[in-house]
């Protein structure tokens, strides 16, 4: 039985297709996993995937994954599989995430992989009620075809989730491994945001037993209050599961209520905030 500490990607037995019990979503996540092979053009720090690597995915083999997914909707659609996959509940399905072992629009199917979701969705009367998401780090929206996916993504009543876990180059390079300035991240949230309803999605944790220091989370206040008039709002949570990254032994949970203090002042800005500890 899945629990929201344990997201892999082998649990419906399947390439491209994996259930996860998430916390954010509320219920059963459908995972479409574009890299299986592990890479990403990011490196978070806190990211639980095994032997993560730089680069991009292998190509896509879209039969394959239309035929997954079509089986597991299938098989959902059975109340005893969903009391074996999950806890009483989270039996539901809530959404079809493109996520998965790394960056979902560095994928050149990414496309046509969203136009699969929404045809499967329609065969099996879904399209509408169960939402459509992308969780993204946003790095690949100035291309051409991954903006035409966004739009497309927006007129099916989808949502992308963008990740802004720090802002100073410092500390984003030191978590994501990336070096961006705010001005960059602002433009492509700004990007993504007018195709697509986004949402701000922020990972805290403790670094050496300590929280993000204050100078940090005034820049990362600032610059939430420069695109409170775009975002749909910002989903904050902490560490759930370990890290399979060498830094691993360096990161911890923070206490609930640092979470909560943060939102507090999230919201003062006039944002709406969802906190999963």
């Amino acid at each position: 039985m899945l629990t929201p500490e344990d997201h892999s990607r082998d649990a419906a037995g399947m390439r491209y297709v994996y259930p996860v019990v998430s916390r954010r979503a509320g219920g059963i996540s459908i995972g479409i996993n574009l890299n299986p092979n592990n890479a990403c053009n990011w490196r978070c720090v806190y990211c639980q995937v095994p032997d993560l690597k730089r680069g991009g995915p292998p190509p896509i083999d879209l039969v394959l994954l239309e035929a997954e997914l079509e089986e597991f909707l299938r098989r959902t659609a059975s109340a005893d599989f969903l009391a074996q996959l999950a806890p009483p509940g989270a039996r539901r399905i809530v959404d079809i995430a493109f996520s998965g072992n790394g960056e979902p629009t560095s994928a050149a199917e990414f496309g046509p992989a969203l136009d699969i979701v929404e045809h499967v969705l329609a065969r099996h009367d879904l399209l509408g009620s169960v939402k459509i998401r992308l969780i993204t780090n946003g790095s690949l929206v100035d291309r051409v075809r991954v903006r035409e996916a966004l739009k497309h993504l927006g007129q099916l009543g989808g949502e992308a989730w963008f990740k802004v876990d720090a802002v100073a180059p410092a500390p984003t390079f030191r978590i994501n491994g990336v070096r961006l300035n705010a001005d960059t991240v602002r433009r492509r949230l700004r990007l993504c945001a007018g195709l697509v309803p986004t949402w701000v999605q922020t990972c805290v944790f403790e670094w050496d037993g300590a929280p993000p220091a204050e100078a940090e989370v005034a820049a990362y206040l600032e610059f939430l209050a420069s695109v409170r008039d775009a975002v749909a709002g910002v989903l904050l949570y902490g560490l759930a599961r370990p890290s399979l990254q060498p830094e691993a032994g360096r990161l911890g949970r923070l206490p609930e209520a640092w979470l909560d203090g943060l939102a507090q002042k999230i919201v003062k800005l006039g944002l709406t905030v969802r906190v999963s500890p």
